[in-house]
């Protein structure tokens, strides 16, 4: 068995968006969290033929305010949403939208070469590629037991 570095800072933030989802959910979310003032936006994650796909929606954002980084098998995305200049007061009636930074990291699977990650944004998704080298696979492991006579 490989040994794994164990970050309890990482679980407590994996607590913590497992918490926030439920909380969505309950709560009837719109796949958008606000945490500490920061929005994160939805994301989902998958592999196919070989690769790590990574879509992140970023409605509205330029690409240019977007910032991703693969440190240490860890994925960041940050950005920011400005509010852009109002010469005018409004009176909004609703408002959905929101503005500020937003920060999203989750450690990369096994097996994944941070280091063939591409980047696209395209009608306001981002969308991460990475080679993903064979499946790490598992083993069941027979138990002996010695029985008495």
């Amino acid at each position: 068995m490989a040994n794994r570095e164990w970050f309890p800072h990482q679980e407590f933030d994996r607590f913590r968006r497992d918490f926030d989802d439920l909380l969505d959910r309950f709560l009837g979310g719109r796949g958008r969290r606000q945490t500490q003032g920061a929005t994160q936006p939805a994301l989902e994650s998958f592999i196919e033929s070989q690769q790590l796909v990574v879509r992140i929606d970023l409605p509205g954002i330029n690409p240019d305010d977007i910032e991703v980084t693969a440190d240490g098998g860890q994925l960041t995305i940050r950005g920011n949403r400005g509010a852009g200049h109002e010469t005018k007061s409004r009176d909004f009636i609703s408002r959905e939208v929101s503005y500020g930074g937003f920060e999203r990291s989750f450690r990369l699977p096994e097996g994944v070469d941070a280091s063939t990650i591409k980047a696209t944004y395209r009608g306001g998704v981002l969308e991460l590629t990475a080679a993903v080298s064979a499946k790490p696979t598992g083993r069941k492991v027979p138990i002996e037991s010695e029985r008495d006579g």
